[in-house]
């Protein structure tokens, strides 16, 4: 919910604005790293599609 509310008011978030975003999740597995890049790459799929449809 919180990679969503970022994505819906930022569309193009740097990884300080993802981390930040989601900075009152826990994650002990990785570091947020995979989550980051996730999060960015949605990102740029949501981008592509607004792009295409428009």
């Amino acid at each position: 919910m919180s990679a969503l509310n970022l994505l819906n008011q930022n569309q193009n978030p740097s990884d300080d604005d993802i981390r930040q975003a989601i900075s009152g999740n826990l994650c002990r597995c990785t570091g947020y790293y995979k989550i980051v890049d996730a999060i960015g790459a949605a990102a740029q799929k949501m981008n592509a599609t607004r792009t295409t449809t428009n």
